[in-house]
């Protein structure tokens, strides 16, 4: 080596990225292809204009971001309706998660024997206030062999407002958590018997707080009713939600007393056999 060249001496550190990160210490890129995930298992099925609008995304980055996530089959594009959907990939995460949830699995037998003993839908739903809602996902059913009958594919979401678990949850909260989740509330109005107002709804709760059990009368749909209960976590917060469902005619008053009994019950078991605790 010539002695005026001095010796190469490495950089020191990790060498630098080839991905941008934020200064939250997070990539934009997959923050946004994240929220386009999120806001198509939201939406069902949606168009790449409408996708781009509701994230605030270009819509060429957009379009690229989907495709990516089409080449790993998390989306799927529907080339008759020129729609984004959810792709298979995307399903089976979620049922890997569902899996470790001890509420979804201790709830399949309670819900199939529940439906069994009153002759309706049986649903199981868990709370989600991870959005800028508040809103109860639907993670399991068992239908009646009813001819009519109601149905909730799992992913289903709904306001808490205008959902008889989602009542039922709210009407368990301590005050603080109810008036943090009212505030993240739109209070729209499905049908003209949604309870589309705080004073509304809070005199409902209350209702439900004191006999244990809520009852969405056509609050969401038309012509349909659902009987819930709360199930609660290893702390005694209230954190899913066991109902069931059906045409308005077969949840009389005179009915909805021996409904909303066996409901409460079904949500005790699943409260105590997944390690919940209930309260006293």
């Amino acid at each position: 080596m010539p002695a005026d060249r001095k010796p190469e001496t490495k950089p020191r550190g990790r060498p630098k990225s080839q991905f941008k990160e934020s200064s939250a210490g997070s990539l934009q890129s997959l923050d946004r292809a994240l929220m386009l995930l999120s806001t198509v298992a939201r939406r069902t099925s949606a168009t790449l204009s409408d996708l781009a609008r509701e994230t605030d995304i270009p819509t060429a980055t957009t379009h690229r971001i989907l495709t990516t996530l089409q080449n790993s089959r998390y989306t799927v594009f529907d080339e008759e309706r020129q729609e984004w959907r959810i792709g298979i990939e995307a399903y089976r995460t979620g049922l890997s998660f569902l899996a470790r949830t001890s509420v979804a699995e201790v709830g399949r037998p309670v819900m199939r024997r529940l439906m069994q003993e009153t002759g309706e839908t049986a649903n199981l739903a868990v709370a989600d206030m991870t959005g800028s809602g508040a809103e109860v996902v639907f993670i399991g059913q068992v239908e009646t062999p009813n001819p009519i009958r109601a149905f909730f594919p799992p992913g289903t979401r709904t306001s808490m407002h205008a959902s008889g678990t989602g009542k039922a949850i709210l009407a368990a909260l301590s005050p603080e958590a109810r008036a943090r989740t009212f505030a993240r509330l739109t209070f729209e109005a499905y049908t003209g018997s949604t309870l589309a107002t705080p004073d509304l709804l809070t005199g409902d709760l209350e209702k439900i707080a004191a006999r244990g059990w809520s009852h969405d009368r056509e609050e969401r749909h038309p012509g349909m009713s659902c009987i819930g209960a709360a199930i609660y976590d290893e702390q005694g917060h209230p954190c899913a939600g066991i109902s069931v469902s059906g045409p308005t005619a077969r949840f009389a008053p005179d009915r909805a007393w021996s409904l909303g009994a066996t409901v409460v019950e079904a949500a005790r078991e699943i409260t105590e056999n997944s390690g919940g605790r209930w309260p006293s």
